[in-house]
């Protein structure tokens, strides 16, 4: 499970949502909006 939110070091850390996100990797339903690891609906604006 990656982190909740990006710590933007160079080079990326292993649990990284951007690295995660890149690398197709992350969980099922989970996006990663402005460097923070979010729920995939949340982000349609659909409720849960």
């Amino acid at each position: 499970m990656p982190k909740k939110k990006c710590c933007v070091d160079k080079p990326r850390c292993g649990r990284c949502p951007l690295r995660a996100l890149a690398e197709g990797t992350l969980p099922p339903g989970y996006t990663v909006k402005k460097r923070r690891l979010v729920k995939a609906d949340k982000v349609l604006g659909r409720a849960a």
